[in-house]
């Protein structure tokens, strides 16, 4: 169930996700050092498209094993049926069981074209994508390991469930904020202050550092060295001010 409202969900998508994670980290419990967000590298490959924000819905699937259809042969008509279920915006957070090898592709013109029409975004893969332009043109956003040729025997084999991808656990129904610099799956107590924090920060940056090291002209590199650190030290208080905490 969608937490934020639809204004709250647009607005997050204007900041890249390295901006939503400066607000995050001031108002989450969770250890912001190794949590939350991708520790390895993934890949957006329609880095045009921005950032997109939505709730999870989550899959996993292994290409390289051909008994995944015989013995469910309804797995994809149920698959389907959970993801319509969901509210949105929902983004498909998929873990490819083969990894480290890359048999074949869930992703593709026909499944990108499905899940569209059931309200998703786009997906996070630590699998392969295929058809990159046909997904680019219908609008769903891939962040991903690699591409390939093949589908081999993508079919759902779990749905519903707790993932990870890309060395990050991924629960059903969490907020996820994505764009070409990775991802950050943020927890659900940490909804509600996120934007808040956000814009707080942003414009923390501005008003103190980044204002400080742009009006350098004409200045000693000492004055402006003593200036800069000025505002670092103002930069830290306002946190402290605001969040209460150092």
């Amino acid at each position: 169930m969608s937490h934020l409202s639809t204004a709250e969900l647009l607005s997050l998508g204007r900041w890249n996700t390295p901006t939503i994670y400066n607000g995050w980290e001031q108002i989450t419990k969770s250890d912001a050092a190794h949590s939350c967000f991708n520790l390895e590298y993934c890949h957006d490959f329609m880095p045009n498209m921005g950032a997109m924000v939505g709730y999870a819905v989550t899959l996993q699937i292994q290409p390289g094993n051909i008994n995944h259809r015989k013995q469910n042969p309804s797995a994809l008509s149920e698959y389907r049926r959970y993801v319509a279920s969901q509210e949105g915006p929902k983004i498909v957070v998929v873990q490819d069981l083969d990894k480290p090898e890359c048999y074949g592709s869930f992703w593709g013109e026909v499944n990108s074209n499905v899940h569209r029409a059931l309200g998703c975004l786009g997906t996070i893969t630590d699998g392969a994508i295929r058809d990159l332009s046909e997904m680019t043109g219908v609008g769903f956003k891939a962040i991903a390991r690699r591409l390939c040729v093949g589908h081999a025997y993508s079919y759902p084999v779990r749905w519903n469930c707790e993932v990870e991808v890309f060395g990050c656990k991924v629960k059903p129904g969490v907020l996820i904020h994505a764009d070409q610099h990775g991802f950050l799956a943020i927890p659900e107590e940490d909804e509600k202050n996120l934007l808040s924090a956000t814009l707080f920060m942003d414009n923390n940056e501005c008003n103190t550092v980044i204002t400080t090291a742009r009006n350098h002209a004409g200045k000693s590199i000492e004055v402006v060295l003593e200036e800069i650190e000025r505002a670092t030290q103002d930069f830290r208080e306002n946190i402290v001010n605001h969040f209460g905490k150092r």
